[in-house]
């Protein structure tokens, strides 16, 4: 039993390593190469994530400022939407 919790916590400190590198506002993206559709929908799932991230380290956001316009914004609201409204359908509903 120890062993399974051992492996899913380091597997859990693994998948949140490889996820803070891919987080908005950190300074990949500039005027000429801006965030897109799919990085709307990476930082859309990853909202919580980088939420997170801005209270302890200045310059990480919620959002990417530097987009594409519509599109981005469009990957990111269904991300989010999907993400959270989708672990709301999942429930079972007691009677």
């Amino acid at each position: 039993m120890k062993m399974k919790v051992f492996k899913i916590t380091l597997l859990l400190m693994m998948v949140s390593f490889v996820l803070t590198g891919c987080v908005p506002g950190d300074g990949s993206y500039t005027p000429e190469d801006p965030a897109g559709f799919l990085w709307g929908v990476w930082h859309g799932w990853i909202a919580p994530i980088s939420l997170i991230l801005s209270f302890f380290k200045d310059g990480y956001r919620l959002y990417e400022v530097v987009n594409t316009g519509f599109w981005y914004d469009f990957g990111f609201y269904i991300a989010v939407i999907s993400g959270f409204g989708g672990i709301s359908l999942a429930r079972r509903k007691k009677d």
